[in-house]
């Protein structure tokens, strides 16, 4: 597992951000008005539910390849993060894990093994965070949804954003050359999904898609004008999904803003193989088990040795070197059932 230094973490700020904008909202209209819109537009979970504060929690979130449609009940996951939040330590860690990670989608009639970022599209949210939750042998409380295609929406609501781009980036007929450049939302899209380009892979479109969104909450902390907020709520409601109600972002922006303070983010670093013609991230067993461990050591649980389909094949493949030149074996779980 890959530390990559403290950084107010792109989707984590934004949802806490969403509930300082739905206060905001409040001071200038009604909030009830905010609420009702928020539990209507946006929270999927029931009205049973409350975050416990005082205890840590974990979150899946997940950011879909549904374009700017408006859909986020359906697509992959391209991006997967597993968020921590610790009161009593005062921290917050955020672990990003690659989209391709040979993976189990747990909730089939059937032993299935896919890329992990199949499981939202498989079997939703639920899916989503059982499939997370066996791979790394931790508790997942909640999850937020984001269409990334409705990062358009957002960056034009708060009037742009400014980033440096470490390189050029070209993709769906837009150039951005390296160097400081103000986005517009289109551009923004672009620089946040171009993949291929980038000699980091997957790590480094998590980074660029990082850095896109703490741009954005940077312009929010900003932003005064309530024609802002109403804007920035009305895309946000077409785009995001969670089990979070209003009063749990009220609750987790305002009794837990200290743990904001101290924010470590980390990537699930894997290595490439071949798998019947198509190619997948492989977590090794003693990263899975650092990871795991860590994570349940923010969440105030011991460590446990993990055991699940990725370790009986890693098992199966004690010589594999990580190299893409070579096939990762299969055989001995015939139950397995692999699909691009």
């Amino acid at each position: 597992m890959q530390h990559m230094g403290r950084s107010r973490h792109g989707l984590l700020w934004l949802i806490i951000g969403l509930a300082l904008v739905t206060l905001a909202i409040a001071i200038g209209v009604q909030v009830h008005q905010a609420q009702n819109r928020y539990q209507t537009k946006i929270y999927t979970g029931t009205s049973a539910d409350n975050v416990n504060t005082s205890k840590p929690i974990s979150l899946l979130l997940l950011g879909t390849d549904t374009g700017a449609d408006g859909r986020i009940t359906k697509g992959n996951s391209d991006t997967i993060m597993v968020v921590t939040i610790n009161p009593k330590t005062k921290k917050t860690v955020i672990t990003s894990i690659p989209r391709d990670t040979l993976a189990e989608m747990v909730g089939t009639k059937t032993t299935n093994v896919q890329k992990l970022n199949a499981a939202y599209n498989i079997g939703g949210s639920t899916m989503a965070k059982a499939s997370v939750s066996k791979l790394l042998n931790i508790p997942i409380d909640y999850y937020a949804t984001l269409n990334m295609g409705g990062l358009k929406q957002i960056v034009d609501a708060v009037g742009g954003v400014t980033i440096t781009s470490p390189m050029k980036v070209s993709y769906d007929h837009i150039t951005i050359t390296k160097g400081r450049h103000h986005l517009n939302g289109k551009q923004a899209l672009t620089y946040t999904r171009m993949r291929y380009q980038d000699p980091r892979g997957d790590y480094g479109r998590q980074l660029r898609q990082q850095q896109v969104m703490k741009a954005v909450l940077a312009k929010l902390a900003n932003t005064k004008t309530l024609a802002r907020y109403n804007q920035l709520l009305s895309s946000l409601s077409n785009n995001l999904r969670t089990d979070l109600s209003f009063n749990d972002l009220v609750a987790l922006a305002t009794k837990d803003h200290e743990n904001t303070k101290h924010i470590v983010s980390h990537q699930l670093i894997e290595t490439p193989a071949w798998i019947n013609t198509s190619s997948y991230q492989i977590a090794s067993t003693a990263k899975l088990q650092t990871t795991s461990n860590a994570i349940r050591s923010q969440l105030g649980l011991k460590a446990e040795k993990i055991s699940n389909i990725e370790t009986k094949l890693n098992a199966l493949n004690s010589s594999y070197d990580g190299t893409t030149n070579l096939n990762y074996d299969t055989n001995g779980l015939d139950t397995i059932t692999y699909t691009e």
